[in-house]
């Protein structure tokens, strides 16, 4: 199933990665040549003005790189003068170098003895010093005090450190390999709304996202995955339905089949039957289809070999009286389970429809189950759409699981129903039928 997705999105993946990659060379050549272009552009007189305004600065630099040396020195001579670094110890919790609160009540209560040395001073120049000084250190309190009420700085990420291997999936990425997927999930029976439908969903999750760029391959199929997976709906368990309603009531679990000719609807039903006995529940087939000719010999033969009761009654009769005369008879023996046969209706032939109708109103069924095959793809889809519409449908059986490599008719049955697939046929023999696993399902996807 699926079989070419791993190498598409592999492929989509690469391109993206690669397509940025140029970008980025294309961006940085692009400044290149506009700073080449722009410095051909100047004028003698403006290259001129420019070297004078580079002359004039670096003087002025040096100035200030004099006039620095002058203060250090000064500051150098006098050890009363010289400047006090702001107290800060690391921060575990944070992880960078905060103010530290108890530097900070030593260094007020330096300024605070220079100011009481002050007022004994008798000196004018170690007045002046001592004045220096306390000011320095008054300058220094508050600026400490100031940092300390500041926020300390947020922690980065693990991610935001490597923000350069980031990459952002933009929506010409996206629209350019939109087509492709496009294409990969028609070609694997997927119907064209619901291939639609999970393309939006996809878009609306990577579009715009930044990830890591040795994880958008992941990403991407990750997120496929999760939209598949909410598309299908989780099965019931048969037997626990089952068994439950034998709890409320002694009265039969009736299931009414459906689905057009060839599908695989008989012998299905077969493998059910087959499938309760197992679980040691017992069954008894209604062959209500008095249409088709052999159907009700096709049946037959089927009972015959699981060791089944078959109700039947002539070609031409009311198929519901036939289902109805199976569950009074299922009543009367204590049988548990009553699995009803209908003839194969073509989902487009309206009259066929309004027996089945009929059949459902009569019988009372507590399971109404569509059986299609799964190589159908759209055919099985429109089948489900239309029987689901007219009569209800609870949960679907896929025949012929076991030859389609594709898995796209079970995702559209599915999302088209809004019901669970119950059961796969997967060969030809009564034990050939197991129950859907959505896990599995998607691991055959290639989404693994």
């Amino acid at each position: 199933m699926f079989k070419s997705l791993r190498d598409r999105l592999k492929n989509w993946t690469e391109k993206i990665s690669k397509s940025k990659k140029e970008e980025e060379q294309e961006e940085a050549k692009e400044q290149e040549e506009e700073k080449k272009s722009k410095e051909k552009s100047l004028t003698k007189e403006e290259k001129k003005s420019e070297r004078e305004a580079d002359k004039k600065e670096k003087e002025e630099k040096k100035k200030q790189e004099k006039l620095e040396k002058k203060t250090a020195k000064e500051a150098k001579k006098s050890q009363t003068s010289k400047e006090i670094p702001v107290p800060m110890k690391f921060n575990v919790g944070t992880e960078s170098y905060q103010p530290d609160l108890e530097k900070l009540k030593e260094i007020k209560k330096e300024e605070s003895n220079i100011s009481k040395e002050l007022e004994k001073s008798n000196s004018g120049d170690e007045k002046v010093l001592l004045e220096k000084t306390g000011q320095e250190l008054k300058a220094k309190a508050e600026k400490l005090e100031q940092e300390t009420q500041e926020k300390p700085q947020e922690k980065k990420s693990f991610f935001q450190k490597f923000a350069p291997n980031k990459i952002k999936i933009s929506e010409k990425d996206f629209s350019e390999y939109r087509e492709d997927l496009e294409m990969l999930l028609l070609e694997n029976n997927v119907a064209f709304e619901v291939a639609d439908e999970i393309i939006k969903k996809l878009r609306e999750k990577i579009v715009g996202k930044e990830v890591l760029k040795k994880e958008l391959e992941s990403e991407i199929r990750d997120s496929l995955r999760e939209i598949i997976s909410e598309i299908l709906i989780e099965p019931f368990d048969l037997v626990k339905k089952i068994l439950s309603k034998q709890d409320r009531s002694s009265d039969p679990f009736v299931i009414l089949f459906f689905g057009i000719n060839g599908s695989g609807k008989t012998t299905s039903i077969a493998k059910i039957s087959e499938f309760l006995k197992k679980k040691k529940l017992s069954s008894v087939l209604a062959a209500a289809d008095t249409f088709r000719a052999a159907s009700i010999e096709q049946l037959k033969e089927h009972g015959s070999k699981l060791g089944v009761k078959v109700i039947a009654h002539d070609y031409g009769s009311d198929p519901a009286s036939v289902g109805f005369d199976a569950i009074q008879y299922a009543k009367k023996n204590r049988i548990d389970v009553v699995l009803i046969d209908t003839a194969g209706r073509m989902h487009t032939e309206s009259n066929l429809i309004r027996e089945m109708e009929k059949i459902s109103k009569v019988c009372k069924p507590d399971l109404k189950i569509f059986i299609g095959e799964s190589i159908t793809g759209n055919d099985a889809t429109e089948q489900a759409r239309t029987f689901n519409q007219n009569i209800g449908v609870d949960g679907i059986v896929l025949s012929k699981s076991d030859i389609d490599e594709k898995g796209g008719t079970a995702l559209s049955v599915g999302f088209i129903t809004g019901k669970p697939i119950i059961f796969l046929g997967t060969g030809q023999n009564y034990k050939d039928i197991e129950y859907f696993d959505k896990k599995k399902f998607l691991d055959k996807l290639g989404l693994e």
